[in-house]
């Protein structure tokens, strides 16, 4: 079996066992193109279940001198991740990468909108169109429960249980979780959905999606980028933001206000508590607060 083959067989893991995203799954098969790229303009013919470490270290250090530290991680990551289903499938006994080592990046905190921010740029709508009715539920519905973009275009009419207080949100890997939502962030949706919604036509496939485009499809990621990064505009909010910004503001919002971060976790459907703890750093005022509110020894 040639390199082809071996990262084909990889790309149906990654879907199908492990439920990655596209662009996951492209960008390591790029990684791995490269990898191969690089084998050849040198005259190395290899098969994945031989390659040695000395000549992964001498593919890392070629790209090392074109790449900054994030992208290098990344391709140290996404070989780890290709190797490791080799020996997974019994096609290698050992990992060639277990004694290679990313270069050490600092972890970027999210940017973040105040109330403030987040109460302008909602106000920024213009509901004298239809879509301004969309926009603001849209907005109140990523800020209300910490979406993420795709969890947005997604989101179904059944997915609402608003008699319960929840929605039910489908994140990454499939992964189903229910949010919490807000009687205010409940009003501007059945707002949307009752006066504009309902009386649009709708494509076929798209029955069940809450939020629609003019022509009655979902709506796409890019759009809903579009839509925030023009409301900015609007407001000369001097911030680069996107959807995520919103899910960023949200979290650190509850954590400011007393949250804990296992609720926030559940909330934003992380599957690690060490990526909700990053939202730690960004309100060392915060920290201070606990201690001389909680500690038995704070006089």
């Amino acid at each position: 079996m040639n390199w082809s083959n071996y990262i084909k067989s990889f790309q149906s893991y990654l879907k199908i066992e492990r439920g990655l995203s596209k662009n996951t799954v492209a960008n390591y098969t790029f990684d791995l193109e490269r990898l191969c790229g690089f084998l050849s303009e040198n005259n190395i013919s290899v098969a994945p279940e031989k390659i040695s470490e000395e000549t992964i270290q001498q593919f890392i250090y070629a790209v090392s001198k074109e790449l900054n530290a994030r992208s290098q991680a990344r391709i140290i990551s996404g070989l780890k991740s290709f190797f490791s289903y080799m020996v997974f499938e019994d096609y290698r006994t050992d990992n060639p990468m277990e004694l290679i080592d990313a270069p050490k990046i600092g972890r970027k905190l999210p940017d973040t909108l105040s109330l403030e921010d987040v109460d302008n740029l909602i106000a920024a709508v213009d509901l004298s169109t239809p879509e301004g009715e969309r926009n603001r539920a849209i907005l109140e519905t990523l800020y209300g429960c910490g979406l993420r973009v795709s969890e947005i275009v997604s989101l179904r009419i059944s997915d609402l249980f608003f008699d319960e207080g929840f929605i039910k949100i489908t994140g990454k890997g499939n992964k189903q979780r229910f949010v919490p939502i807000a009687k205010s962030t409940q009003k501007y949706i059945e707002l949307y959905k009752n006066a504009i919604r309902n009386h649009m036509t709708v494509a076929k496939g798209a029955e069940d999606t809450l939020f629609l485009n003019r022509r009655g499809n979902q709506l796409t990621r890019a759009m809903i980028f579009t839509i925030i990064k023009s409301l900015a505009v609007k407001i000369n909010l001097q911030k680069n933001i996107s959807p995520h910004t919103l899910r960023h503001s949200f979290a650190t919002h509850l954590l400011e206000n007393g949250a804990d971060l296992r609720s926030i976790q559940m909330m934003l459907g992380h599957e690690s508590i060490t990526t909700t703890e990053i939202y730690v750093h960004l309100d060392r005022k915060h920290l201070t607060q606990v201690i001389n509110t909680f500690h038995p020894r704070k006089m």
